[in-house]
């Protein structure tokens, strides 16, 4: 069965999330074009909408005044952004393609560059809160759209990678914990990083 994995199909998934993932199921899609048409285009939407939002209102963390970098500094943090969600994404469907062989799913790893770009669709999407910078608003926004990601994933991996629920929830759970250790690798490591003085000034 042809199905493209692109992003008219994702209207689909806010609606008959199921229906999708069984269509995935009998798909055979390419890395290569699942990465081009679909989710190339979700990963550069946060780093985007974070650009044009602190560009003209700053970052507001609780304090007094919003924290502000400058247009260049913005730059390079939003293109760092990009490259490390690239990073993420194709590396997280490798260790998801690597976990496939224990659990007795699918192989193939356009499956798995598919299956993860639609369960992270809900939170790329919601983003766009970033537009408005306000730590407490993008948490409100954010939380609900990581929950809806969370079921897409508990849902949408059994039935995508063709292993029965019980399996599927061990493989997403197994999933969720990488992801949850290379998230607090990376903030560790930009936290070191920020505090040797390598990384935009900051002004307010």
């Amino acid at each position: 069965m042809a199905v493209t994995v692109s992003l008219p199909i994702l209207p689909r998934l806010f609606y008959a999330p199921r229906s999708v993932f069984s269509d995935l199921a009998q798909a055979q899609p390419s890395a290569p074009s699942v990465f081009f048409k679909l989710a190339i285009w979700l990963l550069v939407l946060p780093p985007l909408f974070a650009f044009f939002g602190s560009i003209n209102f700053g970052w507001n963390l609780g304090a007094d005044e919003p924290v502000r970098l400058s247009p260049g500094a913005m730059v390079a943090v939003s293109a760092a952004y990009f490259f490390t969600l690239v990073f993420g994404f194709i590396t997280s469907a490798v260790v998801s393609r690597w976990m496939a062989s224990t659990y007795g799913a699918s192989e193939n790893l356009g499956l798995h560059f598919s299956m993860l770009a639609l369960v992270g669709a809900p939170l790329l999407l919601g983003s766009a809160i970033h537009l408005y910078p306000h730590a407490f608003v993008n948490l409100l926004v954010l939380a609900p759209a990581l929950l809806w990601s969370m079921y897409l994933l508990y849902t949408g991996l059994p039935i995508a990678l063709g292993i029965n629920p019980q399996r599927g929830m061990l493989m997403a759970s197994a999933l969720i914990g990488y992801l949850l250790v290379a998230s607090v690798s990376l903030l560790g490591l930009t936290v070191v990083l920020w505090g040797q003085g390598i990384g935009p000034e900051m002004g307010i």
